[in-house]
């Protein structure tokens, strides 16, 4: 399975899953089921991987979620995706969901008009994300959305190309987060919940 850590080469075929379907090393061919617990586990490490979180952070949004009022997988997706470095990945400003972490872990993205340097902030409707007022910002964020040229961003944000501007319109949409990614939440519920 694909989780475009690389960024564009898991697009070409110079991606690891493309070239060999199996893990490097003697023991990649492993032909015994996984149990019940190994899928769930499973799921949960693959969206923490797609995401670049760690466990104390995994934690801390499945409780976000499990305190609101509708269904706990969907609004733990919601919350990831509303992470920042995520959304100036979705914007196109980086080409990989680590490159964005480091552009705004240095100072390079401004969230309304201010300098942020935590990527784990969760934005709101109405949260203006651009790159940093100095011009090694403003290369860095151009040469990244020149690099994801191709990528569509999602209906839940509207990107300004002249100015490089982008805004989050509103909550994500669980069709478009499901649609690029072949993760059951169910299954990530059931394993954090006991």
């Amino acid at each position: 399975m694909k989780l475009f850590l690389k960024g564009a080469r898991c697009d070409s075929p110079q991606c690891a899953i493309v070239r060999r379907e199996y893990p490097p090393g003697m023991h990649g061919w492993r032909r015994s089921k996984f149990s019940d617990y190994g899928t769930r586990i499973r799921e949960k490490q693959r969206l923490k991987r797609y995401y670049g979180l760690l466990e104390r952070q995994f934690r801390r949004y499945f409780e976000l979620a499990s305190r609101g009022t509708t269904n706990t997988g969907e609004e733990l997706l919601h919350l990831v995706e509303r992470r920042l470095d995520n959304v100036v990945y979705r914007l196109g400003f980086a080409v990989s969901r680590g490159q964005a972490r480091q552009l705004i872990g240095h100072g390079h993205i401004a969230l309304n008009g201010k300098k942020h340097t935590i990527s784990s902030a969760l934005v709101r409707a109405n949260d203006v994300i651009s790159p940093s007022a100095r011009a090694r910002s403003q290369d860095l964020v151009k040469n990244g959305r020149e690099a994801s040229r191709g990528r569509i961003v999602p209906s839940w944000l509207r990107l300004d190309e002249t100015e490089l501007r982008g805004m989050v319109v509103g909550p994500p949409g669980t069709g478009e987060i499901k649609e690029g990614l072949p993760i059951q939440e169910q299954l990530i519920v059931e394993i954090c919940s006991r």
